[in-house]
C-alpha cells in the first residue's frame, strides 16, 4: 500500500472553516467568499469545482495559504499529483509555520512519485517547523528513513531482468498468483476470466500448465471440483504436487468473509474442496496461503483480532492425527503495525518471503525476505532492493526449489493486463538450494504401486525435514532434499520392510542433479532384507557414531511393531585389508548393532548378529563407490 495520504480534512475545518471567530491568512472578503464556497464543493466531492473557486479565492489574494492547502488536497483527491504539489509548495512557501503537518503531505506525494529527495527535504523541513506534535514527528522520522533508503537503494540496484514467461501461461486476460511443485513440471495460477453470470462480469478460476520438452505447455482451466461457479484465487500447492489450499471469499460454508480450502489429489482426481474450519479460520479475513514442501505448515495472513497490525501473517502445523494448530502469529520481527502479507515459504522450510507496506521500503507494499536461525528464531528482514521493488506495489513472490528464479505477476505491459514474468535472483537474496528424490513406490515382487510414508530426518539434529505419503494409486512421490546437511530417509508401509537411504549433503551447496530413485519394498517374509545406509562407526572401529542412534531406533520401532519378527544383523566390510581384521570387524560392528537392541528393551532371543568380512559384496571392489556401498550393516529377517 502505498503511504497513505492523511490529510486530516477536520483539521482544515477547524482551522479554515467551522468558527466564526476564525482569522484567515487573508482579509480580503472575495478570496473568503470564494473560498467558502470552494469548501462546499470540496465536501460534496466536486473538486474540479473547489478548484475553480480556490484559485478565484488565489486571485483576489494570492497570500491566502489556506486556499493553497485545500487547492492541493483536490488535486490529490483527483489524482492530479504534480498539480497537488505544486499548490502544497506555493501554500508553504508563503509562512512554513502555519500548518506544519502539510510538509508531511508534500512528502507523502513526492515519496509515492519516487521523489524521494524533494520528499527527505519536505519531511526534514516539517521537523525545522518547531512542530511539538509527537505522533507527527514520529511519522517524519519514520519517512525520513525510508527516503535515505530509498535514496540508497536506486543508487545501488540489484540485478534484476523480469522475462515474461510466455502466451502458454499469460493470455489477454489478468494472470497472477503463481505456484509450483519443486520438479517445475506444473505451474498452478489465478485467471481472471470473463463471467457474464457474475455481478462483477469476471471470475477467478485456477489453471495449470505442464511443463514438456518445448517448454510451458498450453494452460488448462484445472475445472471441477477446483473450480466452481464462485471466485477461487491465492493458491499454494505442495512441493509434490498433490495438496492445495487456496482463498474463496463469500461462501455459504465459510466461517468470515474469505476462508482458507484445501484439497488433495490423489492419481489425476483432486477431491472437493473442504473448508479448513477453525482454528485456522475465523470470523475474520484469512487469505494468501504458503504451504511447506511436505504440506504440514501453512503460513497465511489474516487481519484476525489480536495481531500487531491490519494484516499480519500467522502460521499453522498439522499434527499426526491431520489436526491444524492454533495458528501463531509470526510476531514484531515479521508483522509490522502496517499490513504483512502474501507469505511464501521455500522448500528449504526457513527462507520466509513476503510483503509489507510498513517495513523500511520504498514505498507501497514491498518484497521482503527473513531467514530462520538453528534456534527457530526469525531474523530481521530484508528488502529485496530496487528495482526488484518499487514505489508501486509488489507481492506474490515465489521461487523454484534450487532458488534461482522467481516468479511473479505484474501489469507492467498494460496492454496484456496482469502477466507472469520470471527473473533470476541475485545470489544475496537466495534461500538455500533444495533438491528433491522422485520415484515410485512398488510391491518388490508384485509390481503394484504403493502409498507408503516418507521421512526425511536432519541427522545433525534429529529434526524432521520433510514428513510425507506417496500417492496411493500411482504410488508416486516427491520429497525435497535441502543442501548443506546429512539425512536419513526413512520409507515405511505397514506388513513391509522398511527402507533406509542416506543424502550426504554437509558442506554442499549445489546440487547439480535431483535424486531419480524407484523404491521396491520387500514384504515380511522370512530371507528379505534390508540395509541399514544410516549406520556409522568410528574411523576403523565397531563404535557406533551418535547419528546412527536415530536409524536404530526406526529399526526397533519397527521390532515393536512386529513382535513376532526375529532378525539377524550382518555386517560386511570391502575387501581392503586382510581377510582375518575384515572379518572381525564385520562381527564387531554387527553386535554393536545387536547390543543397542537388547539393550533398548528387544528380546535377545530375538536378535541374531553375524559378521561376513568382504565375503558377500554387493558389486566390485575395485572402485571406491564399489567399496563404500560393499560396506554395509544389513538386516534379515529369519523368523516371522
Amino acid at each position: 500500500m502505498k503511504i497513505r495520504m492523511l490529510f486530516q480534512i477536520l483539521l482544515f475545518m477547524n482551522m479554515f472553516v467551522l468558527s466564526a471567530q476564525v482569522e484567515y491568512s487573508t482579509g480580503n472578503k472575495s478570496a473568503i467568499k470564494a473560498y467558502s464556497e470552494g469548501i462546499q464543493y470540496f465536501n460534496a466531492g466536486q473538486y474540479d469545482h473547489a478548484v475553480l473557486h480556490f484559485e478565484k479565492a488565489i486571485a483576489a489574494d494570492n497570500n491566502f495559504i489556506e486556499a493553497y492547502l485545500l487547492m492541493a488536497q483536490s488535486y490529490e483527491d483527483m489524482k492530479q499529483y504534480s498539480q497537488a504539489i505544486e499548490a502544497y509548495q506555493k501554500g508553504l512557501g508563503i509562512d512554513p509555520g502555519f500548518h506544519p503537518y502539510s510538509f508531511i503531505l508534500l512528502g507523502n506525494l513526492e515519496f509515492n512519485l519516487s521523489r524521494y529527495e524533494d520528499a527527505l527535504e519536505s519531511y526534514q523541513a516539517f521537523l525545522e517547523t518547531g512542530d511539538k506534535n509527537q505522533k507527527h514527528i514520529k511519522i517524519a522520522l519514520k519517512n525520513i528513513e525510508r527516503c535515505r533508503f530509498s535514496i540508497n537503494a536506486m543508487a545501488n540496484p540489484v540485478p534484476f531482468t523480469p522475462v515474461n514467461i510466455g502466451p502458454s501461461i499469460n493470455s489477454e486476460d489478468d494472470e497472477y498468483w503463481p505456484c509450483l511443485t519443486a520438479d517445475e513440471s506444473i505451474l498452478v495460477f489465478t485467471r481472471l476470466i470473463k463471467d457474464s453470470t457474475s455481478y462483477t462480469g469476471y471470475q477467478e478460476d485456477f489453471f495449470i500448465s505442464k511443463k514438456g520438452i518445448n517448454g510451458w505447455e498450453k494452460a488448462q482451466n484445472a475445472g471441477p471440483p477446483l473450480n466452481s461457479p464462485f471466485n477461487e484465487g491465492a493458491q499454494s500447492v505442495s512441493a509434490d504436487g498433490r495438496m492445495m489450499v487456496f482463498t474463496a471469499c463469500g461462501r455459504k460454508d465459510g466461517f468470515g468473509r474469505c476462508d482458507l480450502y484445501f484439497s488433495t489429489k490423489t492419481g489425476n482426481a483432486w477431491t472437493p474442496p473442504v473448508n479448513m474450519g477453525k482454528p485456522v479460520n475465523t470470523g475474520s479475513y484469512e487469505t494468501q496461503p504458503s504451504l511447506s514442501a511436505d504440506g504440514k505448515t501453512l503460513y497465511f495472513a489474516s487481519n484476525r483480532a489480536g495481531g500487531f497490525g491490519d494484516i499480519d501473517i500467522y502460521v499453522t502445523t498439522m499434527d499426526a492425527w491431520n489436526n491444524w494448530s492454533i495458528p501463531r502469529n509470526m510476531g514484531e520481527t515479521i508483522n509490522t503495525t502496517g499490513r504483512d502479507w502474501a507469505p511464501y515459504i521455500h522448500p528449504d522450510n526457513k527462507t520466509l518471503y513476503f510483503a509489507s507496506d510498513e517495513h523500511i521500503g520504498l514505498g507501497g507494499f514491498d518484497l521482503f525476505y527473513s531467514i530462520k536461525d538453528s534456534s527457530g528464531k526469525w531474523r530481521k528482514p530484508v528488502n529485496l532492493g530496487y528495482p526488484i521493488n518499487t514505489s508501486d506495489d509488489e507481492y506474490g513472490l515465489i521461487l523454484n526449489a534450487a532458488g534461482s528464479r522467481a516468479f511473479f505477476a505484474s501489469a507492467k505491459d498494460t496492454a496484456s493486463g496482469r502477466d507472469i514474468y520470471t527473473f533470476e535472483l541475485y545470489k544475496e537474496a537466495r534461500p538455500v538450494e533444495v533438491s528433491y528424490m522422485k520415484g515410485r513406490v512398488f510391491d518388490a515382487e508384485t509390481r503394484e504401486p504403493l502409498g507408503a510414508g516418507f521421512e526425511l530426518i536432519d541427522l545433525e539434529t534429529n529434526q524432521m525435514i520433510n514428513n510425507s505419503v506417496s500417492d496411493s494409486v500411482t504410488g508416486e512421490f516427491l520429497v525435497c532434499i535441502p543442501a548443506g546437511q546429512d539425512y536419513l530417509l526413512n520409507v515405511s508401509k505397514y506388513g513391509y520392510l522398511f527402507y533406509s537411504d542416506h543424502f550426504s549433503l554437509n558442506n554442499v551447496f549445489q546440487i547439480d542433479e535431483p535424486f531419480i530413485k524407484d523404491i521396491p519394498l520387500q514384504t515380511i517374509k522370512i530371507g528379505k532384507s534390508v540395509i541399514l545406509k544410516n549406520i556409522f562407526y568410528e574411523f576403523d572401529s565397531y563404535v557406533l557414531k551418535d547419528e546412527s542412534k536415530i536409524e536404530l531406533d526406526k529399526l526397533i520401532g519397527f521390532l515393536k511393531t512386529y513382535p513376532s519378527v526375529k532378525i539377524e544383523v550382518s555386517g560386511h566390510t570391502d575387501s581392503i585389508g586382510p581377510v582375518e581384521y575384515n572379518q572381525m570387524l564385520s562381527e564387531q560392528r554387527a553386535r554393536s548393532v545387536a547390543h543397542y537392541l537388547t539393550n533398548s528393551s528387544v528380546g535377545s532371543d530375538r536378535i541374531k548378529y553375524a559378521g561376513y568380512g568382504f565375503s558377500m559384496p554387493l558389486t566390485t571392489n575395485e572402485t571406491e563407490e564399489g567399496r563404500a556401498l560393499n560396506r554395509r550393516t544389513e538386516v534379515i529377517i529369519i523368523e516371522k
